[in-house]
């Protein structure tokens, strides 16, 4: 078998977290961990694209994705090299024949309301209606469960220090793939992006959460991930329930313990009464 084509990544580290001093209320002072923030410049081909603000746990899937989620860059064999430098906060990727009309295409930028101020290139909506999710996908609600139970107990900078958003991938039995981390939700998910492109993993048997909001700009990417199922800690927008019913996409909300609300692909979710009448008699 032809080993999977992957171009040449750095595998640049950064520390996640930063110990400052803070004082409470009673005037006591302790030494506290908070997430670390760094920005990170894309440049392609020696050209500026943009500047992340990123925790920095997966700076070259997180360039990956980005490219990728913003149809820059159509195919991951185009990517020769993504080389990230922190000592001048800057990643280097090289195409092999760089972005056509690229200036055209960065040159209309919208402004999301994703944590730290994401953005999107071109026409936000210029792609939904060529998305097509798989009709046939279902997700078992033991699955849902199995899914917010994995997170709760998920090892996380979160945890060791707040003020992050965490986005994961499961497979369809609720099995966890990746979990990334970062300032933003949408860097997150970018990063998510950019290691199943490496892995060449579809997204049609796979299910996301994320502790943020299911914003416009969070659907579309998760779409065009080919992604049929979002689950989130938060809620929506009615603008990312919008394009969720378009696409035919299943949106749960406020999914923490055995509580969520399903808002959008109803037929998608499989019911299963029991599950519930068996936690009710345990309680």
């Amino acid at each position: 078998m032809k080993p999977r084509y992957r171009p040449l990544l750095s595998n640049a580290r950064a520390t996640l977290t930063h110990e400052v001093l803070a004082i409470d209320e009673r005037g006591r002072s302790s030494t506290i961990s908070i997430p670390a923030e760094r920005p990170l410049t894309v440049y392609v081909d020696k050209r500026e694209l943009v500047t992340l603000m990123t925790l920095g746990g997966a700076p070259e899937a997180l360039t990956l994705g980005y490219l990728r989620n913003q149809r820059l860059v159509r195919s991951i064999d185009e990517v020769v090299s993504v080389q990230v430098d922190w000592s001048v906060d800057a990643v280097a990727v090289v195409t092999r024949h760089g972005i056509a009309d690229v200036e055209e295409r960065t040159a209309k930028k919208v402004v999301t309301t994703g944590c730290g101020q994401g953005s999107v290139f071109g026409g936000l909506m210029d792609e939904v209606d060529q998305i097509a999710l798989p009709p046939n996908a279902r997700l078992p609600q033991s699955v849902v469960y199995r899914i917010v139970e994995t997170i709760r107990t998920q090892q996380s900078v979160y945890k060791q220090a707040g003020s992050v958003h965490g986005c994961a991938l499961f497979t369809g039995s609720g099995e966890l793939l990746y979990f990334i981390e970062d300032v933003g939700r949408h860097n997150a998910v970018d990063a998510i992006a950019g290691l199943m492109w490496l892995e060449g993993l579809a997204g049609e048997d796979k299910v996301f959460y994320t502790t943020g909001r299911l914003t416009s700009e969070m659907v579309i990417k998760g779409a065009q991930m080919g992604i049929p199922f979002l689950l989130s800690r938060s809620g929506t927008t009615q603008m990312g329930h919008m394009v969720a019913q378009k696409v035919g996409m299943s949106l749960l909300a406020r999914c923490t313990g055995k509580h969520f609300l399903l808002l959008a692909g109803h037929e998608r979710l499989v019911f299963e009464p029991d599950l519930l009448e068996a936690a009710a008699r345990l309680a």
